[in-house]
């Protein structure tokens, strides 16, 4: 554990707040959109522009690595202590699309500092919370008496995460001799709001299908056909409708094999959360909670796989009657996993569950996107004891845990180099990750800086 005093790091982080905040947004200026091919140039600029700043860090190792999409980042500080462990930091510098037109107050690419605050594509998402480990190390080093961190400390920052990093597990597969680590950081997370710090302990995984059933060659009349051929539209409604249970448990066979079940001691902790569901279902824009019997609304989006129905069509959409059975109708279903699940056998039990009730007559298709693994933390890790020590130590509060329901490509990191992969975030919910007017809060951000500051000592000692 280091033995600086906390005191010591908040002061060098506010002198030094400034110069951080220019050069965030100087970061933030570069339209690093991934998904979007006319921005191409502003992603591998956003890439030249971190590696330099990382050199100008003091990382003595800078090295832009190059995948079959968009370029990664990878920087590496090699401790002086030959016994230290190996700390692998990742994050992503790609951003969402923004433009002024969907909502934003001022421009999505110049931000803005306002009432603590500052807005901006990225803010949060994720080059504020990559950035703040620049000047976290720095002010590790300065109030230590350190020159080199007490951790061999590595970044790999990709640049397509907000496009569904397609080449990122193989780029860690090929870099795996140089990513090796005893611990990962994931910096692409939250905490719980502005005033509960907490440590993400495992996101979900995430199968994603498109269900296509063709009938008849063309739309035809229902009067003179109806009741008599089958109908796709009438059997993906069948197929929905078959989805899941009255207790609302997805009622694919083979669904839940491997799933890890709650403890006692993890319903406590998300329990201990202060949680409102009337609050929580005013952000969802939703009327009432629902989901799977016997277990709380942060246990369904936690802890729990689900099945959701993303998108229906078929047939006629348009106003007024037009009197067909048509010819085809689709539905895209997503499959959110927890830890014990294996995709591809989603991706087979899906399979088998549609195809045995598709009836004669109806061809089908049924397509899976690339799928992503379920990735959970163990509670007494002491790794992430120590990112818990030390963020509480830059907050001054004890800190809890939550998981996300959402997902990334952690597990990718977890299963390629076999380390623990854990989360340190500071964003909140307000801060409108991918919608109009994303911000980061200026004083969490800090936080942010102060913690990694501290853990950099916590995991030395806590990974010996």
């Amino acid at each position: 554990m280091s033995d600086t005093p906390d005191s010591a790091v908040r002061t060098y982080t506010e002198q030094h707040r400034a110069a951080f905040l220019d050069d965030l947004a100087e970061w933030l200026r570069i339209p690093s959109v991934s998904a979007q091919p006319e921005h191409d140039g502003d992603v591998r600029r956003s890439a030249a522009w971190l590696s330099a700043k990382l050199k100008e860090t003091g990382f003595p190792v800078t090295e832009i690595w190059e995948t079959d999409g968009a370029p990664a980042v990878f920087a590496e500080w090699p401790s002086d202590d030959p016994d230290a462990p190996t700390v692998l930091v990742y994050g992503h510098h790609d951003v969402q699309p923004a433009a002024r037109e969907d909502g934003w107050d001022t421009d999505p690419f110049e931000p803005v500092i306002r009432d603590g605050r500052m807005y901006g594509r990225g803010a949060a998402d994720d080059k504020g919370q990559v950035f703040f480990h620049t000047l976290g190390v720095r002010a590790h080093l300065a109030t230590t008496g350190r020159t080199t961190p007490a951790v061999h400390l590595k970044l790999l920052v990709e640049g397509e995460e907000e496009s569904g990093s397609p080449h990122f597990r193989a780029l860690v597969e090929q870099r795996a001799d140089r990513l090796g680590a005893d611990a990962v950081i994931v910096s692409d997370t939250g905490m719980w709001d502005e005033t509960t710090p907490t440590v993400c302990t495992g996101m979900r995984g995430l199968a994603e299908c498109e269900i296509e059933l063709h009938g008849p060659e063309q739309d035809i009349h229902s009067g003179s056909f109806g009741g008599a051929v089958p109908n796709p539209a009438t059997e993906i409604a069948r197929l929905v409708a078959a989805l899941h249970d009255a207790d609302g448990r997805v009622a694919v066979p083979g669904f839940y094999d491997g799933v890890a079940e709650l403890t006692d001691t993890e319903r406590a902790l998300f329990a201990a959360l202060p949680f409102d569901e009337a609050t929580w279902l005013r952000t969802a824009k939703s009327q009432a909670a629902s989901g799977e019997a016997g277990y709380s609304t942060l246990e369904r989006i936690w802890a729990r796989p689900t099945a959701e129905v993303n998108g229906i069509g078929g047939g006629y959409q348009g106003a007024g009657s037009k009197t067909v059975i048509p010819s085809s109708a689709l539905v895209k279903i997503s499959f959110r996993l927890v830890d014990g699940q294996d995709p591809d056998h989603i991706q087979k039990a899906v399979r088998a569950w549609a195809e045995d009730r598709i009836p004669a007559g109806i061809r089908h298709r049924i397509t899976f996107l690339p799928a992503t693994r379920p990735c959970l933390t163990p509670l007494d890790h002491p790794a992430l004891q120590a990112v818990a020590r030390a963020m509480g130590r830059a907050f001054g509060q004890k800190v809890l845990f939550t998981r996300e329901g959402g997902s990334g490509p952690a597990a990718d990191l977890r299963d390629v180099l076999g380390a623990p992969v854990l989360f340190l975030g500071i964003s909140v919910p307000s801060d409108g990750w991918h919608a109009p007017n994303e911000k980061v809060e200026l004083d969490l951000l800090f936080k942010g800086v102060e913690t990694t500051a501290h853990l950099w000592g916590e995991l030395a000692a806590a990974l010996r």
